[in-house]
Order: structure tokens, then sequence, then C-alpha cells
């Protein structure tokens, strides 16, 4: 055998086949993933905001318009479901920075309940929107 095919045999870092998926893992992509997103997308959303705020009633009438429709209203909700899930597992980084939380079952606790905590925070924001204004319309 060569050393070139010798070399090619084994694998040159820990491969997904090797890690057994766990909450922590997903915690991570999700933390990633609705960062990217509120900065894309959550960005583009903003600055076309305050754009129509600042051109007048038409222009924020037909923000408005694509806000209140049922795809505006499937961004918005994703954007505040990223926004809270984001900031679950961002605190959950805060507190395994400052050297806390490292213990298996800590650890499996808020890996969990970091995107519970986002789907229950979403909700309830939502909540309080659709009780406050008495509807979506």
């Amino acid at each position: 055998m060569s050393q070139r095919d010798h070399h090619s045999a084994r694998p040159l870092s820990p491969h997904l086949q090797i890690w057994r998926w766990g909450p922590h893992m997903l915690t991570s992509i999700l933390h990633r993933v609705t960062g990217n997103g509120l900065a894309l997308v959550g960005l583009a959303v903003l600055v076309w905001w305050l754009g129509a705020l600042a051109s007048g009633p038409e222009a924020y009438e037909s923000f408005r318009a694509v806000a209140g429709s049922p795809f505006g209203l499937i961004v918005l909700i994703g954007l505040s479901w990223a926004f809270f899930n984001h900031m679950m597992s961002g605190l959950r980084h805060f507190v395994l920075d400052i050297g806390a939380g490292y213990e298996l079952d800590t650890n499996r606790f808020w890996s969990i309940a970091s995107p519970v905590l986002g789907i229950v925070l979403t909700v309830a924001f939502w909540t309080f929107i659709i009780l406050r204004d008495g509807g979506m319309g």
C-alpha cells in the first residue's frame, strides 16, 4: 500500500456518521440559521418598513397591506420566532461562556429548553398582539 492510499483511507476529521445527534447540535444549528435569517430577511423587512414610514402614508399603507397578508404574516411570525429562538440560544451560550451549565444533564436540559422557550415566547407575543388589536385586521 502506498503512502497516498494509506492517507486516503482514513478520515481527516470526525465525520457526521460517528456523532450521535443530540439536542445541543440542533440548538447550535438553529442558532446559526436564525441569526442568518434575522440578518438577511429581518434587515430587509426593517429597511422596507423604515423606508415606507419615511415615504408617507401611501407607501406605508402598501407595506401594511403586504405585511398583513397571509404571506406577510408568515414572514413576520417566522422572524419573531427566529428572534426569540436566537435570543434564548444566545442566553444559553452566554451562560456557557461564563463557565456554567457544562454538566451533561444541565446542558441537555437547556439545549431542549431553548427552542421550546423560543416557540412559547413567539406564541405569547402573537397572542398579545392579536388580543391587543382585537384581531389581525
